[in-house]
């Protein structure tokens, strides 16, 4: 993993050349620099209340928000710096809670995954991660990647090698044998060979999976509770683990310390994971009136990902369609019912938090999940709640994301339009601060 860090610090600046083409930005200024005063035309710094305050000074030093002020104010210490932000919407750091920053889907996908090493897809990553932050997002969950290089990649964005959103990290799935994170679609022994630790059958295997997951530095773990759209097999969206398997999983996970969100479509899944006390539910797209009352009675996090839906439909439904035959198929069942879905769960009161599945559509593009949730009914506030306090209470960092407020890390973004009239101008980001850190003003 150190061979991978080193890789990736040396290869930020390249990476940098080539992103400023997808968004342009300045070079990071460290917060070591002086106080920062960032001046704020309108702040949203606490999304759950709604209150948009005008005219206000954020006084940051080192990574944090250390006071907010009235009116605009100007440092007088050396090193002292402004920034200007007297024409814009200001509001915290987006989070989206269902990401895979280590590849993008593309019609060589299925190569891809034969030839690229570890540090190649940690390579790709960094691309990947940068494009993310600069679209707005500052804190991600990576729900599904090699270990190797996704550790390797939250790592040198904690150490601030790379720039990139502060990730949250499961690495590999745990899933059943011939499961939608298994390898599947290629040659029997090539599929034996690639076969991940995480992959299981049974309760007592399941629970050395999720402890291997742990040991190899997994944040949060992420279980295949049923089938998938783009796993290259004709095995259906059913649930796949057994109840036992599943209690099982959740009550080693939670012994460790970890949460438990599982990738789950078929109802079937859905509901046993819920009854069996896990954490959260990424898709979701058969939930029924059952499923809600037990996302409610336990209080457990929807992950929507509307932009995944969206975006497998329309390549399923295109000339230029490059699923295979099993996933073109589970696309075109799903795709179209995701919208439905989540509106039957918001007009249920289901706890939704932001994420968009991105490395299903493009990195980058995260945002456009804003304008499906108030299509499925949200508001555009309850948009942005989702994608900051509620996705920061999912992921249980409520302390360091989510809000702008004094003790915060100083992650906030600015859009020049008014988000909460118009949920689309959050795909136009036109600056970034993380951590006390400018990465993008144009």
């Amino acid at each position: 993993m150190k061979f991978i860090v080193s890789l990736l610090a040396a290869a930020a600046a390249l990476l940098a050349t080539s992103a400023a083409a997808q968004a342009p930005a300045v070079a990071p200024v460290s917060p070591a620099e002086g106080t920062v005063f960032v001046q704020v035309g309108r702040l949203l710094a606490e999304p759950q209340t709604g209150v948009v305050q005008r005219d206000k000074t954020l006084v940051i030093r080192g990574n944090h928000v250390v006071e907010v002020r009235d009116g605009f104010v100007s440092g007088t210490g050396n090193g002292d710096r402004v920034v200007d932000l007297r024409d814009s919407f200001v509001l915290p750091g987006l989070i989206d809670s269902h990401v895979h920053l280590t590849h993008q889907q593309n019609p060589n996908q299925r190569l891809e995954g034969m030839t690229q090493s570890s540090a190649d897809q940690a390579i790709r990553g960094a691309l990947y991660a940068r494009r993310t932050l600069m679209a707005g997002f500052t804190t991600v969950a990576d729900l599904g990647a090699d270990n190797d290089a996704i550790f390797a990649l939250r790592d040198g964005i904690a150490a601030g090698e790379i720039p990139g959103p502060r990730v949250i990290a499961s690495g590999s799935a745990v899933s059943i044998h011939g499961g939608h994170a298994d390898i599947n679609g290629y040659r029997d022994d090539i599929m034996h060979l690639l076969s991940s630790e995480s992959v299981c059958s049974g309760p007592e295997d399941c629970m050395r999976a999720v402890r291997t997951q742990v040991r190899s530095g997994a944040d949060i773990i992420k279980i295949t509770a049923t089938g998938g759209v783009l796993s290259n097999t004709a095995a259906g969206l059913a649930q796949q683990f057994t109840d036992a398997e599943l209690a099982a999983i959740v009550e080693v996970a939670h012994r460790m310390g970890r949460q438990v969100t599982a990738h789950a479509h078929g109802v079937d899944g859905i509901n046993a994971f819920l009854r069996a006390g896990g954490d959260s539910i990424e898709h979701g797209t058969y939930l029924d009136a059952d499923s809600i009352r037990l996302f409610r009675r336990e209080g457990v996090y929807l992950v929507p990902t509307l932009l995944a839906g969206d975006f497998v439909a329309r390549v399923a439904a295109s000339p230029d369609n490059f699923f295979t035959p099993a996933q073109t198929a589970k696309a075109l069942e799903v795709g179209p019912r995701m919208l439905d879905m989540a509106r039957r769960a918001h007009e249920g009161g289901v706890r939704i938090a932001f994420g968009t599945d991105s490395g299903v559509s493009a990195h980058g593009d995260n945002a456009q999940e804003f304008a499906l949730l108030v299509r499925a009914g949200l508001t555009p506030l309850e948009a942005i709640q989702a994608a900051t306090v509620t996705a920061a209470a999912h992921l249980r960092i409520s302390g360091e994301a989510g809000r702008i407020a004094v003790g915060m890390p100083a992650d906030l973004i600015a859009v020049s339009g008014d988000p909460l009239s118009d949920v689309t101008t959050l795909e136009h980001v036109r600056f970034v601060m993380k951590g006390g850190v400018v990465y993008r003003d144009q």
